[in-house]
């Protein structure tokens, strides 16, 4: 059957991307969107969207009644679920069909023996595939679960039965915190997938992550489009993927796909799919099956040239796959790398808010679901864009998309930005030399800030961007009214470290540094004091808005700056640099009370209070547990005391900066 119009049951980059390549076939795309999407960019570019629920995922992209009403409210001839949400429902397939449409993935049946992990491990075990020990199988009674993994032994792996993408996954590596990992891990399974089941696994930490991407007809015609490498994850997230897995020996990856491809033709497998491996030495065993379209696809796409979509639909069509084994190959080198809304020097948090201003660097493919004036919901995944580079060989890959990394700029949430650039310049990664828990093991060195020789300067840049642009009003501008400073002046003498505008300046995270800043005369000069250091000269004039020339001593550079409040960004030659600034009164009227009232560091569910009203707290003590975009975040209290006034309970939305309870003083403390 022939489709001419296509609903997405999707949202955000991978929806602008399926629509593109719909369009291009000739084929009419129609959107789904959330109240919260509702001026989202996928809205805008499949453009025609119909509504189908509120912002939580539960109440719109999961309701398969309420998908299923706008493809036949709009007269759609198939649906393309894309990844997430519903691509991996059984029962969403059976709606479909049911419904006298195409579903563009495999069948309920194939969708129901890989959503189940279990399921999924017999029929690898059935078709030769070697699995990873374990057993036990399906488990949701804790103290069983806990008998399970003292068997297997530390570390262990817990993974929810019906989980993927990462999620429902949690490693055991401590006895002391074995009760609260299961309680977490079946806590994450049943909001995630509606099930507390667990497999056990033995866990692999020195393996790398190598998927094979398959494509069949439903008839038993079953291809391989190559492998990607996923080694480098940071919690079971996968964050830079590529293709081929450099420095594996090609014999061996020929048999991973051998087999992958022999899994696939015993189930007759129809449509996209991965199969994922862990590879040990010369060992390798059957992870799961995503039977979808993965988020890392494009650098499969860059080295095969494929239109990986385009593939799904001629298949979902009944065409077949249009070609065999032999024409499939392999090309150069694709390195992808996902830019998401989040903090890693917060624990990557993930960061809510309005994007006031993005630029992506052109030369390169860029997938993306927003643009400057977007909100990231905390709803769904913080995904920002995803930068695919194609090159020759890996090293160049590597070096265009580090170049890449450097000329990304976001304003109004924080991202992984510098996180990614710091990986695409590692050594170890660079040789290779990394497993899948890799990330964790070095986070603070691949999440510290930039060291540079030229860091003074660029600190005495910080300062006075802050005590000319960080003031609301004009007239706080000195290049406008200079007469604002009460510092020194040329001829007026005075003592020259005590002049000038005093500004407290940090990294976020650290503790900050006073630095004090006085205009020259009436030229853009200014000269920079601190306690530890000799004085900087630096003259700073305003190209236009936002971008400004330096010149210290003999040297002009020319740097993109902003200031948001008290943030100030500074994208230097070697990379982007953030700041908190304020003035050394702000710091002095800070209340020392203020740590008594936790609030919420960011917006989302609380899904488990651990204190009573009346209960006496413990300074670094977890008080609750909130979720925000697929993370479960503990939020601790600063000090010690009493918790007075919760204003949380289970399930409850709460909102970034809202007070959830106070900390009052012990009675030994007031007296």
């Amino acid at each position: 059957m022939r489709i001419k119009s296509l609903l997405i049951a999707n949202r955000g980059e991978i929806a602008c991307r399926i629509a593109r390549t719909a369009r291009s076939l000739g084929i009419v795309p129609i959107g789904v969107h959330s109240d919260a999407d509702a001026e989202a960019l996928h809205v805008r570019e499949v453009g025609r969207s119909l509504r189908i629920g509120g912002g939580p995922a539960v109440e719109s992209y999961l309701r398969i009644d309420a998908v299923i009403a706008a493809a036949r409210q709009a007269g759609a001839d198939a649906i393309h679920p894309g990844y997430g949400f519903l691509a991996e429902n059984p029962d969403f397939a059976r709606a479909v069909e049911a419904a006298g449409m195409i579903f563009v993935g495999p069948t309920a049946e194939t969708l129901q023996r890989f959503g189940d992990k279990a399921s999924a491990k017999k029929a690898a075990t059935a078709a030769g595939v070697p699995v990873i020990p374990g057993g036990h199988g399906v488990m949701s009674d804790p103290d069983q679960i806990a008998r399970a993994v003292r068997e297997v032994g530390l570390p262990a792996l817990l993974k929810a039965v019906g989980g993927g993408g990462g999620r429902g996954q949690r490693l055991i590596d401590n006895e002391a915190t074995l009760k609260a990992d299961i309680e977490s891990a079946q806590r994450e399974a049943k909001s995630a997938f509606g099930s507390e089941g667990l497999l056990l696994e033995r866990f692999l930490p020195a393996a790398r992550h190598v998927e094979i991407q398959i494509a069949g007809d439903g008839t038993g015609h079953v291809v391989h489009l190559f492998e990607r490498d996923c080694t480098l994850q940071r919690r079971h997230q996968k964050v830079i993927e590529e293709a081929p897995a450099w420095g594996l020996p090609r014999p061996l990856l020929d048999h991973i796909a051998q087999d992958a491809v022999r899994l696939a033709e015993a189930l007759n497998y129809r449509g996209l799919g991965t199969v994922e491996f862990l590879v040990l030495g010369e060992e390798y065993f059957f992870l799961e099956v995503n039977p979808r379209i993965q988020v890392e696809h494009p650098v499969t796409e860059a080295v095969t040239g494929l239109d990986l979509v385009a593939l799904q639909l001629r298949i979902a069509e009944g065409a077949g796959l249009g070609l065999t084994q032999d024409q499939i190959t392999c090309t150069g080198h694709a390195v992808e790398a996902r830019l998401y809304a989040e903090d890693p020097r917060m624990q990557f948090s993930p960061s809510t808010g309005r994007i006031t201003a993005i630029s992506l660097p052109d030369g390169l493919r860029i997938d993306s679901g927003v643009e400057a004036g977007d909100s990231v919901s905390p709803f769904y995944d913080p995904m920002i864009a995803k930068l695919i580079v194609h090159h020759s060989d890996r090293d160049a890959a590597l070096a265009r998309l580090a170049q890449a990394l450097d000329h990304v700029v976001v304003d109004g949430v924080e991202t992984n930005r510098t996180f990614l650039a710091a990986l695409t310049r590692d050594a170890d990664f660079a040789r290779m030399q990394v497993h899948t828990r890799w990330i964790d093991s070095c986070i603070d060195a691949l999440t510290a800030a930039p060291q540079r020789s030229d860091g003074r300067l660029w600190q005495a840049v910080a300062a006075v961007l802050f005590v000319t642009r960080g003031r609301a009003d004009s007239d706080a501008n000195p290049w406008r009214n200079r007469d604002r400073f009460t510092g020194w002046r040329l001829g007026l003498g005075g003592a020259l470290e005590e002049a000038g505008q005093r500004v407290i300046l940090a990294h976020p995270g650290t503790s900050g540094k006073e630095l004090r800043v006085s205009p020259v005369g009436n030229d853009n000069l200014f000269v920079v004091y601190s306690d530890d250091s000799m004085p900087l000269a630096l003259n700073a004039t305003e190209l236009r808005s936002g971008r400004l020339q330096i010149t210290h001593e003999d040297e002009t550079i020319t740097i993109e700056a902003r200031v948001r409040g008290n943030s100030i960004e500074i994208d230097t030659p070697g990379g982007r640099l953030l700041y908190q600034a304020s003035t050394s009164l702000a710091f002095a009227e800070v209340d020392s009370t203020a740590d008594r009232i936790l609030v919420s560091p960011l917006t989302g569910t609380i899904v488990k209070v651990l204190i009573d009203e009346g209960a006496s707290v413990a300074a670094g003590e977890v008080v609750a547990i909130l979720e925000s975009m697929k993370l479960e975040i503990s939020i601790k209290a600063m000090v010690s005391g009493v918790a007075k006034n919760i204003s949380i309970s289970r399930g409850a939305m709460v909102d970034r900066g809202q007070p959830i309870v106070e900390i009052t003083p012990l009675e030994s403390e007031s007296s």
